[in-house]
This record gives C-alpha cells, structure tokens and sequence, in this order.
C-alpha cells in the first residue's frame, strides 16, 4: 500500500495530473493502474489516508473540482475534471 500522498514518475509528463482517490476503492485502484500503465507522471492523495484537519482541507478541494466528492476524481492541468473511471476520457484528456 502506497502512503497517503505521493508522485509517481512516468515519461508522459506534459500534463499536471492530481488523482484524488480511496485507498479501498477498485475504481480508484483501476484508475490509478491505468495511469501507470500509460507511463503517465502524476500525483495522488488517498482522501482515506489523509488524517484530521488535513482530511477536512483535502475533502474541500475536492468539492472546488467535484461537488459530490466522489471518488475517483482526477484534475488535469488543475481546469479538466474526470470523475470516475472512464479510462477513454482519460485517455483522451491526456492525449494518450
């Protein structure tokens, strides 16, 4: 298991990608798995791992991106949203 937050480093770094995710969650994992398989650089927070305040912090912005907060949701470029797993969308915003 990974720690709350951390960066994973792919080759495909022209995009700022921000993955908001449930350490429990197989969207979450799936999402996160497709992201490595494309070699795609980015940065995670795993919403359940985060503790106190800082959780409350993390949950505010996801609200900023997702008024639900469901999970997953990834910000591209800090203006793009996807919420959930749609591996085509993502691929497409990233242009993979």
């Amino acid at each position: 298991m990974s720690g709350a937050k951390g960066h994973i480093v792919g080759r495909k770094d022209q995009h700022q990608v921000l993955l908001y995710a449930l350490s429990t969650c197989i969207w979450c994992r799936r999402t996160r798995q497709l992201l490595e398989d494309e070699d795609v650089a980015f940065d995670y927070v795993y919403v359940d791992l985060v503790e106190g305040t800082e959780r409350e912090q993390v949950m505010t912005e996801v609200r900023q991106y997702n008024s639900r907060g469901s999970m997953p949701t990834i910000v591209v470029d800090q203006e793009q949203v996807i919420v959930g797993y749609k591996p085509e969308r993502i691929r497409e915003v990233l242009e993979l």
